[in-house]
């Protein structure tokens, strides 16, 4: 069984049970002010596994899953059997890096809320996305477009979206996850980068 595939089991179980127990989404959920107020940093991570509802869940879970065994593949190819520690440290701290400037921009705010792996699940996807730009990535599962096009809207979405404020949604965790990923991959695997330009350069829409 695949390290995706069983992120994937674990979240939706602890999402599903938190969903119905208010006391562990409570003591679970990312709460700024209660981290900088009560030193409640593990919130950075267990917020990554609960979700505001089964919508949310399974967009997160869905997208994880169509990229994260692709990755794990990729990892296992380039760094061996520590290819699982590479993802398995893209996926988390994809969720941690995400939320810092959530932290320090509602750490006096006891009533801001945030919850979901879009950090982690964005972080991934954009590695993907990095070492294949041309790989196509459907919305809704008909509206299709290359990978480093589909960035680029994510990207500037998650921006104007946070910019505006006027959702329950935390896209500035989408964005620095996303910019994570790009990052962690451009480390790791160098070569990437490079090869990002000559794929996008090659692209052709017709």
């Amino acid at each position: 069984m695949s390290i995706t595939l069983i992120l994937v089991i674990i979240t939706s179980g602890i999402s599903y049970y938190a969903l119905n127990n208010y006391s562990l989404m409570d003591k679970m959920i990312f709460n700024p002010h209660r981290v900088r107020q009560h030193n409640e940093y593990y919130r950075f991570v267990t917020s990554g596994f609960v979700h505001a509802d089964f919508g949310h869940l399974i967009f997160n879970m869905l997208s994880l899953w169509f990229v994260g065994e692709g990755i794990e593949r990729l990892f296992g190819m380039l760094f061996g059997s520590s290819g699982t520690f590479y993802f398995l440290f893209l996926y988390i701290a994809g969720i941690v890096v995400a939320d810092i400037p959530t932290f320090i921009k509602h750490r006096n705010n006891s009533r801001y809320n945030s919850l979901g792996a879009s950090g982690g699940v964005s972080g991934v996807l954009f590695a993907a996305i990095l070492y294949a730009p041309l790989m196509s990535i459907c919305l809704y599962f008909f509206i299709c477009m290359p990978g480093f096009i589909f960035g680029l809207l994510f990207l500037g979405y998650s921006f104007w979206e946070g910019r505006r404020g006027t959702s329950y949604v935390n896209h500035s965790a989408h964005m620095y996850g996303a910019i994570f990923g790009m990052v962690f991959m451009a480390i790791v695997y160098p070569a990437s980068v490079p090869q990002f330009f000559e794929q996008i350069l090659s692209w052709r829409l017709f």
